[in-house]
């Protein structure tokens, strides 16, 4: 059978830790040819067309998950990939960013606080599904964005090899 599994795991090391570095979002569609570890073909190793990666740099609550459905009956399995992003403080510029986000259909680019790079949302996309833009109430609340984008691949997110950048994305920074 062609999905045997193919190799054990060993109990790693305790030098992992959670949480999100920064998230880059790429207009749906943009990206060109893949081309994948010649060994792996989870690890996608450049993209053609060099296309813009909005990089959004990420500090605490934000969290990326991908839930596996499975159904023996039906013969099938998809992931479905959720991306929880807290982004404090409220500016017009990004007010008018985030309403575009919302409004489009995205591939996004996961880094992790562990250096890992994932591509979310490849074949079809991710769709903002919800988000909250607030004040907060007492003088230690959050003020700023919650946005919630989810995508189901027949696949979980692909590593990339290295950076975005290394990649081929063209990574556009803030100001």
């Amino acid at each position: 059978m062609s999905c045997d599994i193919t190799r054990g795991r060993l109990e790693p090391c305790k030098n992992s830790v959670g949480g999100l570095k920064a998230v880059y979002f790429v207009k749906f569609g943009t990206i060109g040819a893949i081309t994948y570890d010649n060994t792996d073909t989870d690890v996608i190793t450049a993209v053609a067309g060099t296309p813009d990666a909005y990089k959004y740099e990420l500090k605490g609550d934000s969290n990326f998950e991908q839930t596996i459905t499975s159904d023996r009956n039906t013969g099938t399995t998809f992931f479905a990939q959720t991306l929880t992003l807290n982004l404090k403080k409220l500016t017009k510029k990004d007010h008018k960013e985030l309403k575009l986000i919302a409004w489009g259909l995205n591939n996004v680019i996961v880094e992790d606080n562990n250096g890992n790079f994932f591509l979310a949302g490849l074949t079809r996309g991710m769709d903002v599904t919800g988000g909250t833009i607030v004040t907060g109430a007492a003088l230690g609340d959050m003020s700023g964005y919650t946005l919630t984008l989810v995508g189901e691949e027949p696949a979980p997110a692909n590593w990339l090899a290295s950076t975005a950048a290394a990649a081929g994305f063209d990574v556009v920074v803030g100001t």
